[in-house]
């Protein structure tokens, strides 16, 4: 890709108005097309332009703090990444560490936090009910301290993964579904399915498929949600799903049977999660103190988890799918049957042929945040592209 066609495509760009300066990006179904359009081209242009060799630096200074209430590995290391190549510095906050353990409150950690900083990313997706409420009050306490004056500048809260959605997943997993089928029109009436999968663990988060279906249903697929009776997912992000199908003209529907989801499906995503009902009882739990009760809830959801190990995505399952090679993806890690775990959401030789490919399905992560800050950041961030691809400076290392 050329310094010239970036710089065409960047400003193509120019035309879409994503209106998220000054602005958070928490939850993807709350936010305008064009907001999500430029995340999703931008990360691509970012994309291209790494591949190519420039440095997108546009950062001189600063800092992009995280803060991450849950174990991570590609969250974490995109969001450096990220940070990195637009040339911030990072620090990940400890809450352990931090006056936090001594009672500090949300509001004045949050204004604590803001001192040069650009961007706050949030991983907090444990607790149904908690962790978009906490990335609200964190954001509610920047803006205050920024109009009173006490910092520098309002910085920007990203969501790298809620209670409720886990949009750098799902946007990264739009950037690997253009490119593996080329481009965004080829994914009109592709069928996808967000399936639930077998686990051997009861307390995966709910957000993973709730981005899915809310994002791809934006763009004509036919997006298929399966789950068995029971393991339903929050009513608010899939009203967003069949309102954007029936606007985009793809469709959203609902089965209880993972081989009839299967049955002629482009791209299949099985991944575990625990029900709706579960995680709201476990928060319940944590706020009464109750937490005696915790492993009693845990021993009854993986009991029901147990009454489902056939759904499990097999040779057998793969083979009800288009031309028996639907594109299997995951937001990883996955619970591979007889690698990770005794039985789990995935076949070792089903993964095993789509390993690499979820790794480039990974690979676009660090983009999609960076496409995330570009957007909150900078009043024209069609402009800084532009500016990145007219001045071709390499990057160090290329």
């Amino acid at each position: 890709m050329t310094p010239h066609r970036l710089c065409e495509r960047a400003e193509a760009l120019g035309a879409l108005h994503p209106n998220l300066h000054g602005k958070d990006f928490l939850l993807s179904y709350e936010l305008p097309d064009d907001a999500i359009g430029f995340v999703h081209r931008a990360a691509a242009w970012l994309h291209d332009a790494a591949r190519a060799g420039l440095s997108l630096r546009v950062f001189d200074g600063g800092v992009g703090v995280s803060i991450f209430r849950d174990k991570s590995t590609r969250t974490r290391y995109a969001y450096r990444a990220a940070c990195s190549l637009l040339g911030l510095q990072t620090e990940e906050i400890d809450e352990s560490t931090s006056q936090i353990a001594h009672g500090e409150t949300v509001r004045e950690t949050a204004a604590m936090l803001g001192f040069c900083t650009e961007v706050v990313g949030i991983r907090d997706d444990m607790f149904l009910g908690e962790g978009h409420k906490y990335m609200k009050e964190v954001a509610a306490s920047l803006e205050e301290s920024s109009h009173k004056g006490a910092l520098l500048g309002r910085p920007a809260v990203l969501n790298l993964q809620c209670d409720v959605d886990h949009p750098t997943q799902a946007l990264a997993d739009l950037c690997h579904l253009e490119q593996v089928f080329g481009g965004l029109e080829a994914l009109r009436g592709k069928k996808l399915v967000m399936s639930w999968a077998s686990s051997p663990s009861y307390g995966k988060p709910l957000s993973v498929p709730q981005g899915v279906v809310a994002l791809m249903t934006r763009f004509g697929m036919d997006v298929v949600l399966a789950h068995p009776p029971g393991y339903e997912l929050l009513d608010e992000p899939l009203a967003a799903a069949r309102r954007f199908a029936k606007a985009s003209g793809g469709s959203f529907a609902r089965t209880s049977s993972m081989e009839e989801a299967f049955a002629g499906a482009d791209i299949v995503y099985p991944k575990s999660w625990a029900p709706a009902s579960v995680m709201r009882e476990r928060t319940r739990l944590l706020r009464a103190r109750e937490t005696g009760r915790l492993a009693d809830l845990e021993k009854q959801a993986l009991a029901e988890n147990a009454r489902h190990r056939g759904w499990e995505c097999t040779d057998e399952m793969m083979a009800l799918t288009k031309d028996k090679k639907a594109l299997y993806m995951h937001c990883l890690p996955a619970d591979v049957s007889g690698v990770s775990c005794e039985a789990g959401e995935v076949s070792a030789k089903v993964f095993e042929r789509a390993r690499l490919d979820t790794y480039r399905q990974a690979s676009h992560k660090p983009f999609v945040v960076a496409a995330m800050i570009l957007a909150t950041r900078f009043a024209d961030p069609a402009a800084e592209l532009h500016r990145i691809a007219s001045r071709a400076k390499p990057r160090r290392g290329a």
